[in-house]
Protein backbone atom coordinates (compact mmCIF):
# COMPACT_ATOMS: atom_id res chain seq x y z
CA UNK A 1 0.00 0.00 0.00
CA UNK A 2 1.54 3.62 -0.82
CA UNK A 3 1.60 6.03 1.83
CA UNK A 4 2.55 9.79 1.45
CA UNK A 5 3.02 11.63 4.77
CA UNK A 6 4.04 15.56 4.29
CA UNK A 7 5.41 17.44 7.23
CA UNK A 8 7.23 20.85 7.62
CA UNK A 9 4.05 23.22 7.79
CA UNK A 10 3.28 25.83 9.73
CA UNK A 11 2.48 29.60 10.35
CA UNK A 12 5.16 31.77 9.06
CA UNK A 13 5.07 35.74 8.34
CA UNK A 14 5.67 36.63 5.02
CA UNK A 15 8.91 36.83 3.44
CA UNK A 16 9.96 33.96 5.36
CA UNK A 17 10.85 30.60 4.33
CA UNK A 18 9.14 26.99 4.92
CA UNK A 19 10.78 23.45 3.49
CA UNK A 20 8.09 20.60 3.30
CA UNK A 21 8.70 16.96 2.94
CA UNK A 22 7.29 14.00 2.05
CA UNK A 23 8.04 10.77 2.94
CA UNK A 24 6.91 8.28 0.54
CA UNK A 25 6.55 4.21 1.13
CA UNK A 26 4.88 1.14 -0.41
CA UNK A 27 6.39 2.25 -4.17
CA UNK A 28 9.85 1.80 -5.74
CA UNK A 29 9.88 5.80 -5.29
CA UNK A 30 12.39 6.20 -7.62
CA UNK A 31 10.68 5.03 -10.29
CA UNK A 32 8.24 7.68 -10.43
CA UNK A 33 7.09 11.23 -10.93
CA UNK A 34 6.15 13.68 -7.64
CA UNK A 35 4.52 16.24 -7.64
CA UNK A 36 3.19 19.05 -4.90
CA UNK A 37 -0.47 20.50 -5.43
CA UNK A 38 -2.21 23.16 -2.72
CA UNK A 39 -5.39 23.91 -1.86
CA UNK A 40 -6.46 27.23 -0.73
CA UNK A 41 -10.35 27.68 0.88
CA UNK A 42 -13.09 27.57 -1.79
CA UNK A 43 -10.71 26.98 -4.44
CA UNK A 44 -9.96 24.26 -6.61
CA UNK A 45 -6.77 22.03 -5.84
CA UNK A 46 -3.94 23.44 -7.92
CA UNK A 47 -0.36 22.45 -9.43
CA UNK A 48 2.59 24.06 -7.57
CA UNK A 49 5.92 21.75 -9.07
CA UNK A 50 6.62 18.35 -10.05
CA UNK A 51 9.81 16.53 -10.77
CA UNK A 52 10.37 13.54 -12.53
CA UNK A 53 12.21 10.22 -11.40
CA UNK A 54 15.62 11.17 -12.24
CA UNK A 55 15.26 15.17 -10.98
CA UNK A 56 16.80 15.95 -14.64
CA UNK A 57 13.23 17.63 -15.03
CA UNK A 58 11.37 20.12 -13.17
CA UNK A 59 8.29 22.15 -13.47
CA UNK A 60 6.45 24.87 -11.21
CA UNK A 61 3.55 27.16 -11.19
CA UNK A 62 4.17 30.67 -12.51
CA UNK A 63 3.28 31.46 -9.13
CA UNK A 64 5.63 29.92 -7.44
CA UNK A 65 8.54 30.04 -9.78
CA UNK A 66 12.04 31.89 -8.57
CA UNK A 67 10.65 31.27 -4.69
CA UNK A 68 10.29 27.52 -4.90
CA UNK A 69 12.87 24.85 -5.53
CA UNK A 70 11.44 20.89 -5.50
CA UNK A 71 13.97 17.88 -5.20
CA UNK A 72 14.22 14.59 -4.31
CA UNK A 73 16.26 12.36 -2.41
CA UNK A 74 15.35 9.01 -3.79
CA UNK A 75 17.79 6.81 -0.88
CA UNK A 76 15.45 8.50 2.04
CA UNK A 77 11.70 7.77 -0.56
CA UNK A 78 11.61 11.86 0.06
CA UNK A 79 10.41 14.41 -1.87
CA UNK A 80 10.84 17.78 -0.89
CA UNK A 81 9.50 21.93 -2.35
CA UNK A 82 11.47 24.58 -0.12
CA UNK A 83 9.47 27.68 -0.15
CA UNK A 84 11.26 31.05 0.33
CA UNK A 85 9.54 34.83 -0.06
CA UNK A 86 6.38 33.43 1.14
CA UNK A 87 3.06 35.36 0.28
CA UNK A 88 -0.16 35.88 2.31
CA UNK A 89 -1.73 34.08 -1.06
CA UNK A 90 0.42 30.89 -0.70
CA UNK A 91 -1.62 29.84 2.22
CA UNK A 92 -3.40 26.79 1.42
CA UNK A 93 -3.27 22.94 2.22
CA UNK A 94 -0.58 21.61 0.43
CA UNK A 95 -0.31 18.06 -1.10
CA UNK A 96 2.27 15.40 -1.97
CA UNK A 97 0.99 13.14 -4.69
CA UNK A 98 2.96 10.43 -6.77
CA UNK A 99 2.83 10.21 -10.19
CA UNK A 100 1.48 7.15 -12.68
CA UNK A 101 4.58 7.58 -14.48
CA UNK A 102 8.36 8.71 -13.77
CA UNK A 103 7.48 11.81 -16.03
CA UNK A 104 7.14 15.39 -14.42
CA UNK A 105 3.70 16.90 -15.31
CA UNK A 106 1.00 19.29 -14.27
CA UNK A 107 -2.11 17.61 -14.40
CA UNK A 108 -3.64 16.03 -11.34
CA UNK A 109 -5.54 13.62 -12.93
CA UNK A 110 -1.95 11.96 -14.09
CA UNK A 111 -1.19 11.30 -9.93
CA UNK A 112 -2.72 8.22 -8.32
CA UNK A 113 -1.83 8.74 -5.02
CA UNK A 114 -1.87 11.32 -2.54
CA UNK A 115 -0.73 12.48 0.87
CA UNK A 116 -3.37 13.63 3.58
CA UNK A 117 -2.05 17.76 3.37
CA UNK A 118 0.16 19.59 5.38
CA UNK A 119 -1.01 23.16 6.29
CA UNK A 120 0.76 26.60 5.61
CA UNK A 121 -0.23 29.73 6.53
CA UNK A 122 1.54 32.93 5.80
CA UNK A 123 0.19 36.29 7.43
CA UNK A 124 0.72 39.41 6.63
Amino acid sequence: QVQLVESGGGLVQAGGSLRLSCAASGRTFSSYAMGWFRQAPGKEREFVAAIGWNTARTLYADSVKGRSTIFRDNGKNTVYLQMNSLKPEDTAVYYCATGRTGEAVREKYEYDYWGQGTQVTVSS
